[in-house]
């Protein structure tokens, strides 16, 4: 499992990856919900990676699915 370091450092990337190449989808990233685990839990840095893992997945699918979007539009447009 990937350390919260780790995880925050791929977010940074990934973020910065959109603001770069697809700055339309920043208006995304604040839509998309993240949830704040209680701190006074014993598992909540279990939780905390566990949310920081799959907003790290949904930025990424984000991705994902626009680029298939821009390719298959450039295939539309040959």
């Amino acid at each position: 499992m990937k350390t919260e370091a780790e995880l925050n450092q791929e977010i940074l990337e990934a973020t910065l990856k959109i603001k770069k190449y697809s700055p339309e989808l920043e208006k995304y990233i604040g839509e998309m919900p993240v949830t704040i685990p209680d701190a006074n839990k014993a598992d909540s840095a279990l939780v905390n990676n566990k949310n920081l893992s799959d907003y790290l997945n949904s930025l990424k699918e984000v991705l994902r699915k626009y680029e298939e979007g821009k390719e298959i539009q450039f295939k539309l447009n040959m």
